[in-house]
């Protein structure tokens, strides 16, 4: 059986379109995969065979009918567990969801996804409800880290993230509201991507934080995202090159582990030495995006917090219950100050047209010490994984999570674009990848 492991998006694809290779031998072979992988590191919820066969089944005769099935034809892929997949309840994570009545369609994105052939094969582990950074769910179990199962995976997409670092899928799709698919990726040395807010459908699935909420994808190559995005949006948009780079520092470059520091060193040398931009009021602006997170998660959870508190994990729970106690005025003062905060990004992104700071402070926290070092002090890694993304978060910006070449364990880098410039900024990623300045671990062969 060909091993899965090896093998991304477009390779697939062209095997499959080609005749080289089936698209029910592709499903079976990433079902196997899961069934031999998923014990050690649940990503996996739930297992779609039926489905995934039956998908398969029907590329497999359009291509024998000489019909065309699409750009990711036989593509396996999974999705987080809050997209709406018809027949099966949508969880978001949550106990308290799994019996909840099933979706009646699926996700727009899914649909998006099967008109280009690609196979739905699973659901995947997260944070209930999206809150979190590590998918230390209360129901389904801790999301192990492919590289070393006894450090987190990241999160709240971590499923997503662990299944395709893992060999599991080719691709997958998350959501991220404060980093949620962008440090898992850099935690599991994958790609991912948080695209320009309300560019890609969001109808079908659990919503969070409106104001942030967005969906993208992970995979294993620069190449394969590309791909994934054009499908989801309808064809690459604005491809203009992106030329004038440069470096977050001050905030972003404070709390930085020492090998994260030296990587994002070798990075700016490879580039022939980047600028740095200090950017004013970053830690405003990250406690303006808890505020928004807490504020309007927890006025959609609030009357079901009312009736039934113990159905939630407490660790949601007291942070959704403390949300919903928040006043409008302190609502309508973080809103304000993300119009200033913006100012302030876009008149550096004038100058220089892709920023580039650190995904993470450095490698996977271990799930014995869930912790990360902040100003010389333990804090909570389940809060405060996002000490670099929710500030970017925070102003709807294309960003792609990209992989460090690095020994050990993966970190990883945001790029950081203008609204609008989705598909230049992987444009961007695959010129780096070209360079050798940013791979995949594992990546494919």
């Amino acid at each position: 059986m060909t091993d899965l492991s090896t093998w991304g998006v477009v390779a697939c694809a062209d095997a499959v379109r080609s005749g080289r290779l089936s698209a029910v031998a592709l499903a079976t072979a990433a079902l196997d995969r899961i069934a031999a992988r998923n014990p050690a590191i649940i990503a996996v919820t739930r297992t779609l065979r039926d489905r995934a066969l039956g998908e398969a089944a029907a590329v497999d005769a359009q291509l024998a009918a000489g019909q065309d099935p699409g750009p990711l034809a036989g593509v396996p892929y999974g999705v987080k567990d809050l997209f709406d997949v018809a027949g099966l309840p949508t969880t978001a994570g949550a106990g308290r969801l799994r019996d909840a009545p099933p979706a009646t369609a699926d996700a727009e994105a899914i649909v998006r996804l099967r008109a280009a052939g690609a196979v739905l094969v699973a659901t995947l582990n997260m944070d209930e409800f999206a809150y979190g950074f590590v998918t230390d769910n209360a129901h389904w179990g801790i999301t192990r880290n492919p590289h070393d199962p006894a450090r987190f995976a990241g999160g709240s997409s971590g499923g997503s993230a662990a299944a395709v670092a893992a060999g599991m899928l080719p691709f997958a799709l998350g959501s991220d509201t404060n980093g949620s698919i962008r440090i898992p990726a850099s935690l599991c040395g994958i790609y991912g991507t948080k695209p320009t807010h309300d560019s890609l459908p969001l109808a079908g699935t659990y919503p969070f934080v409106h104001t942030l909420d967005d969906i993208g994808a992970f995979t294993r190559s620069a190449a394969d995202l590309a791909l994934v995005d054009a499908v989801l949006r309808g064809g690459a948009g604005d491809t203009a090159p992106l030329r004038r780079p440069a470096l977050l520092g001050g905030w972003f470059a404070a709390n930085l582990a020492p090998g994260m520091a030296a990587a994002l060193d070798r990075l700016s040398a490879g580039l022939g030495g980047l600028p740095v931009v200090d950017l004013p009021d970053v830690a405003r602006a990250r406690s303006a995006a808890f505020l928004l997170t807490a504020y309007e998660g927890g006025r959609l959870h609030r009357d079901a917090l009312a009736a039934d508190p113990l159905s939630y994990d407490p660790a949601t729970r007291d942070r959704l219950i403390a949300g919903a106690a928040l006043p409008d005025a302190i609502y309508a003062q973080a809103m304000a100050f993300r119009s200033v905060f913006a100012a302030h990004v876009e008149r550096a992104l004038a100058d220089h047209d892709v920023l580039i700071a650190p995904a993470t402070f450095g490698p996977a926290p271990r799930i014995d010490d869930p912790t990360i070092p902040i100003d010389g002090a333990p804090q909570p890694a389940r809060a405060n994984l996002g000490l670099y993304t929710q500030p970017i978060s925070f102003l709807g910006l294309p960003v792609v999570a990209a992989p460090l070449p690095v020994d050990g364990l993966p970190m990883g880098v945001q790029l950081i674009a203008a609204k609008g410039r989705d598909s230049a900024l992987i444009d961007y990623a695959t010129m780096l990848e070209g360079k050798g300045l940013i791979a995949a671990k594992g990546e494919d062969r």
